[in-house]
């Protein structure tokens, strides 16, 4: 069926996307529903591609596997694991059975616990909390935090990932200690960087009047390593290893998104990743828009072979979710063996980046634009801002936003250009000039918009983004669940280690590692 959607893109690839509009396209090729609105019109996708890729989909039995998925099937095969952070958001507790076991009971007593926690220290003295994390841990939540501002009040939170220690220095700085709570999010309590963070902000609680034994939290399912560090049971909020740690912050690692936002709008965010879930497994075919998402991300890539996707939320608030949809696919999608130890026959996910509008038009636009790539776009705008006392200002956010798609498809040809600068070149030097400012268009995108970027349009956007990785998976063919990827540079640092701190020699390692280490050494 690839070879199929290849030849239809050869047989289609000299027509443009201006040539498939007619009266109908917008709403066609567009999934809207209660709450939000989802157009690929502006791509070079018609009806027959439409209709093969939707085949692709059935052949690889999306429809089953997603089924089994919210069932509490071990879909992660490869770690003989459920994939149930759907079940985090299950908030009215149908339920959900792993092993015979109805895991709904646990996850709900888990959110009261949180619940009251959060009203615990909302009420309390605390002005900060420091979450110290990383990857899943920290990408998710501090994405949220940043995203619900607007709905903040509660304590001012902060999060701690990199290992350097400059994130953790500039973090603490300014910090009360003794009204700053920190917690510590890792699911093993063994992840060296979270742990060294920790550390350092326990001695530094210490050192400044604080009380760790009173003022720090941990999110981990290891209560002996946890008590270990002096965290009682009663401040530990764990999680099942059927929770893939880019999928976690629907249950205790968003336990930061709560304080900032209080318990009712922590769950109307998970009410807005249910409601999600809910279409994706009721909707139909063209009217399912995860699908529908994860299907045009497969066109690009693995059909026309578009290495990049740009993600561009014209919404300020929203500056770290390019970052964590980064993660989420680039995690999840970026493998080359498929389930049964194949390997995977077309080309795996894209590279996911980007930034918010309008700052990437002053930045890489250009590139988008006029570069010699075609870089599909996914746009994201929200009908009103939070400022309403500031609505010219969004009104030219969703000017800019709206000509972008525009101009990525309509282009400027050569004879457009000359026209517009005539009157001040002429000969060759118009010719010159003109073609420097030609646009070849023809460059697909796409676009969400929705109502305003509330808790719960919030949890609608993150489950439609975690659907489309599951759809793209399952026709890869590949375990979006697990991420072996990320082990072999882990092993080797805990080797380097010692021979970094100079405690073990490097003789082993290739000539390029140890010229660096005695260049490390020489200048230390």
């Amino acid at each position: 069926m690839w070879n199929d959607l290849k030849r239809k893109a050869a047989a289609v690839a000299d027509r443009t996307i201006l040539d498939v509009f007619d009266d109908t396209r917008a709403d066609d090729f567009a999934v809207q529903t209660q709450h939000m609105r989802f157009d690929y019109s502006k791509t070079n996708i018609d009806a027959e591609t439409r209709d093969m890729l939707l085949a692709l989909a059935e052949a690889a039995g999306v429809a089953a596997r997603r089924d089994a998925m919210f069932a509490g099937a071990k879909i992660n095969e490869t770690e003989g694991r459920a994939v149930l952070h759907t079940a985090l958001r299950n908030l009215d507790g149908d339920p959900v059975v792993v092993d015979g076991t109805d895991v709904m009971p646990g996850v709900l007593e888990t959110l009261a616990r949180m619940d009251a926690y959060a009203a615990e220290v909302r009420g309390s003295d605390f002005t900060d909390v420091v979450n110290i994390g990383i990857g899943g841990s920290d990408l998710g939540p501090a994405m949220a935090v940043q995203a619900l501002s607007p709905y903040h009040d509660g304590p001012r939170c902060h999060f701690v990932s990199n290992v350097d220690g400059a994130h953790i220095a500039d973090t603490l700085r300014g910090l009360d200690a003794r009204t700053t709570l920190v917690i510590v999010a890792s699911k093993t309590f063994t992840t060296i960087e979270t742990m060294t963070n920790a550390r350092t902000a326990r001695a530094w609680m210490q050192d400044h009047g604080g009380d760790p034994t009173a003022q720090f939290a941990a999110l981990s399912t290891n209560l002996e390593k946890t008590s270990d560090f002096g965290i009682p049971a009663a401040r530990v909020f764990g999680f099942e290893d059927w929770v893939g740690g880019r999928y976690s912050m629907w249950g205790p690692i968003g336990l930061s998104l709560m304080l900032a936002v209080g318990p009712d709008g922590f769950r109307a965010f998970l009410r807005g990743g249910q409601d999600m879930d809910t279409h994706f497994r009721v909707a139909d075919g063209t009217e399912n828009m995860p699908m529908m998402l994860a299907l045009v991300g497969l066109w690009h890539r693995q059909v026309l072979g578009h290495a990049t996707r740009a993600v561009l939320p014209y919404d300020q608030r929203l500056g770290q979710l390019p970052a964590y949809f980064q993660q989420l696919e680039m995690e999840s999608n970026g493998k080359s063996v498929t389930m049964d130890g194949g390997t995977v026959p077309v080309e795996s996910g894209p590279v996911v980046w980007g930034a918010p509008g309008t700052n990437g038009q002053h930045a890489f636009y250009q590139l988008i634009h006029q570069g010699t790539s075609v870089i599909p776009c996914e746009f994201m705008v929200a009908c009103e801002g939070h400022e309403p006392e500031l609505r010219h200002h969004h009104d030219l956010l969703v000017a800019n936003c709206l000509a972008q798609s525009e101009a990525l498809m309509r282009g400027r040809s050569l004879e457009e250009a000359r026209a517009k600068i005539s009157d001040r070149f002429d000969g060759a030097e118009l010719e010159r000039q003109a073609a420097h400012r030609v646009f070849a268009g023809n460059r697909p995108s796409t676009t969400l918009i929705y109502p305003k970027l509330d808790p719960f349009t919030l949890g609608q956007i993150v489950a439609l983004y975690e659907h489309r990785v599951f759809v793209e998976g399952v026709i890869l063919g590949i375990n979006s669940y697990d991420q072996w990827g990320v082990e072999l540079g882990k092993e080797l640092a805990t080797t380097l280690q010692p021979i970094v701190e100079g405690t073990a020699p490097a003789d082993e390692k290739d000539g390029s590692t140890q010229a660096l280490v005695r260049y490390l050494h020489a200048h230390r």
